[in-house]
């Protein structure tokens, strides 16, 4: 592939609802464009963007595909994320590095919360935007149903610049609203021109009238102009939508079908035309050396620099870390520093990334994107640059994940394995996050939903030949008194020579502080047991809070006093006053009104208006306790609660579910609570199960 200088660079991300058509559309750009000679399909497991297994057998998208496209003397660096939410990570990796975005509709399912969610991720990251309506040869879809709900959610921006011809519920060809010239389909990517249908004048006469006074707004003298009746040049018309289109505010909404690869060419050369090339978008680091702002402005003559906003590790074909150059011209000689791993390394070969296929590159240019090999000491979110010019540029912003399950390995043995692989896919997916949960003695797995959990244990079994199963976890309950109790406690042992004897009298209480297991005091008078032994009789108390004698789990909130007791000049030693000490702890915790405590997480729930009364309602019927509400834009609320840990699980999904996919949420640990009667004689009999 020859090699773009940044002007004719355009980085596009396509966004949109699942199943919206964004991987087929990337097919027929490949086909239209003469890089395949055959478009795939996705039930057929064979397109360029879906090549992974997984996607290949759920047949939806993943992970992000890196697919360029050349065409009218321009390189267009295509980003097909997934539509699905469960890999928001994917999406939020493309759009950091994107500098436009095509939201991909259906025209038969229309604006869904996908593209509410596509909308709002351009907003949050400044994007210029297009809507492409695909499916127009499907008998129910309508292009006229997308414009007027798009218009009405976002108003006056939405411009349709083209306009669906369609026969017997076929897309036959189109009307162009710029040029208010028809084109008829010929065969796959071809047309001819034609006479405007009767049918179409109405709809286009609405379109042509609201893409004119958007483009008169542009100057004082279009205004004019407009009022006076004049007609404006095509070349002016397109011009005036650049400037409007980069600015936001114009979104031109284009209409195609992927499978016969209708409107594809149309969209392509809009994008060329209309989208900018990285050089018109800022972007600034900070240089280490200096602490200076170093404004990169993908600026093809400054300091080399690179951000590395994806890692790809395939057991076949090895790692790739996917970068944007900021600033400078990468070359394959090129020796780049990472500041973050404080390493050296010499860049080898540098590649544009075919879907899964590397192709070699001689230089990459400010602005480009491609990937590079084998670069051991980095990873996601990692900034490459010069040691002479140190830079570092703001990480991408990641949606945390919430959702966890606790795994089991299926063989033993395999535990390194599974472990490795988790570290090797947690390299390429930033929202995935794997724990040892010691405490509770088992190992967690936490993802953007249920789904996402799914997905990687599949691929832990096809990629990595490991298997695990995912359970619900154990949650981290606690121990504690509400009583007093007093005990008196001997440990006696004969047996031939030395015995074993340790005698000690201890009280028990609440120590009122939750956060510390246990608080230890001793007021033995006389020396009835020696000083010598006061350590044994605090290990015996730390061994016993570790888990604690009413379901296992680990004691807080503990006072315990040594008051008293006795010991044998010959056969007491510290092991015996350490066994006496767990033998009392145990009858003296069941003595004083022993409870379990549950963990309450602090949950914050974002929600449109309409769904507030049933989000409630089932928080109510997690044990939740509902604290507040607060308004924010959009037409939203936060939902502030108290919901025990226990009522969190499958939450993701229910919400989900409940709200149309458009409700997240979030929490953290805030403190613990007396689990009500039934929750506990639950735990116990678990525990006396499990024993």
């Amino acid at each position: 592939m020859k090699v773009y200088r940044t002007d004719e660079i355009r980085n596009v991300v396509l966004l949109g609802h699942g199943g919206s058509g964004k991987t087929s559309l990337v097919e027929a750009m490949a086909y239209v464009s003469g890089a395949t000679n055959r478009m795939g399909k996705i039930d057929d497991g064979n397109t360029i963007s879906d090549f992974d297994k997984e996607e290949q057998k759920r047949k939806f998208s993943i992970s992000t595909g890196l697919i360029p496209i050349e065409w009218e003397k321009a390189k267009i660096n295509i980003l097909d994320t997934p539509g699905y939410f469960d890999f928001v990570g994917e999406v939020e990796e493309a759009v950091s590095v994107a500098d436009a975005a095509v939201i991909v509709v259906s025209g038969k399912a229309g604006v869904q919360v996908g593209t509410e969610k596509a909308w709002e991720l351009c907003d949050k990251y400044n994007l210029p935007r297009m809507v492409y309506v695909t499916e127009m040869d499907v008998d129910d879809a309508s292009f006229r149903q997308v414009v007027e709900d798009l218009t009405a959610k976002y108003g006056k921006v939405i411009a349709p610049h083209f306009q669906p011809i369609r026969e017997n519920e076929k897309l036959v060809g189109y009307v162009n609203v710029i040029k208010n010239a028809a084109r008829r389909y010929t065969g796959t990517g071809q047309r001819e021109e034609c006479e405007i249908p009767d049918y179409c004048l109405p709809n286009l006469q609405i379109y042509r009238e609201k893409l004119l006074e958007a483009v008169a707004e542009t100057s004082e003298a279009f205004m004019e102009r407009y009022f006076e009746g004049d007609e404006f040049s095509v070349e002016e018309i397109r011009s005036a939508m650049r400037t409007e289109v980069m600015d936001g505010d114009i979104v031109p909404v284009a209409m195609g079908s992927n499978i016969q690869a209708q409107g594809v060419a149309n969209l392509l050369s809009d994008i060329v035309r209309f989208f900018p090339s990285p050089d018109s978008r800022s972007c600034a680091g900070i240089n280490r050396k200096t602490n200076e702002i170093f404004q990169a402005d993908y600026d093809f003559a400054k300091q080399k620099s690179a951000y590395v906003y994806k890692t790809m590790v395939d057991p076949f074909i090895g790692k790739y870390s996917f970068v944007k150059v900021c600033s400078g011209v990468l070359k394959g000689e090129d020796v780049l520093y990472n500041a973050e791993s404080d390493s050296e390394a010499k860049l080898g070969k540098i590649y544009t990334m075919f879907g899964n296929k590397p192709i070699e590159v001689s230089e990459l240019f400010a602005g480009d994107i491609g990937a590079i090999a084998k670069l051991s000491n980095t990873k996601t979110g990692d900034t490459l640059s010069t040691k002479g010019t140190p830079i570092t540029y703001g990480r991408t912003e990641y949606s945390k994940p919430y959702t966890y399950m606790k795994y089991i390995v299926n063989n033993k043995g395999d535990e390194d394995k599974v472990s490795q692989a988790l570290a090797k896919m947690m390299a390429e997916d930033v929202t995935l996050k794997a724990v040892n949960d010691s405490e509770n003695r088992q190992s967690l797995i936490y993802g953007m939903g249920d789904q996402h959990l799914e997905v990687v244990a599949s691929k832990l079994a096809e990629r990595y030949k490991v298997a695990i199963t995912l359970e619900t976890p154990r949650v981290a309950f606690r121990e504690t008194i509400r009583k007093n109790s007093d005990v008196d406690t001997k440990y006696k042992k004969q047996s031939g020579g030395h015995g074993q004897y340790g005698h000690v009298k201890m009280r028990f209480e609440p120590s009122g502080d939750l956060e510390a297991p246990y608080v230890f005091e001793e007021v033995v008078v006389g020396g009835a047991v020696p000083k010598n032994y006061f350590p044994a009789v605090e290990k015996g108390l730390q061994d016993s809070v570790t888990k604690g004698p009413l379901a296992g789990y680990p004691v807080v909130g503990v006072k315990a006093t040594l008051y008293d007791g006795s010991y044998h000049p010959v056969d007491s030693s510290e092991m015996a006053f350490k066994t006496a000490t767990v033998q009392a702890f145990k009858k003296g915790f069941m003595e004083a009104g022993p409870v379990l405590l549950e963990p309450i997480a602090s949950v914050k729930v974002t929600v449109p208006d309409d769904y507030t009364g049933d989000v409630m309602g089932d928080l109510n019927k997690r044990r939740g306790r509902v604290l507040g509400m607060n308004p924010i834009a959009g037409g939203y609320q936060v939902i502030e609660a108290d919901v025990p840990m226990t009522g969190l699980f499958g939450y993701c999904t229910t919400l989900r579910s409940m709200t149309g996919g458009r409700g997240t949420y979030s929490y953290e640990f805030a403190r613990y609570e007396q689990a009500p009667a039934d929750i506990q004689e639950k735990e116990i009999a678990k525990r006396a199960a499990d024993e």
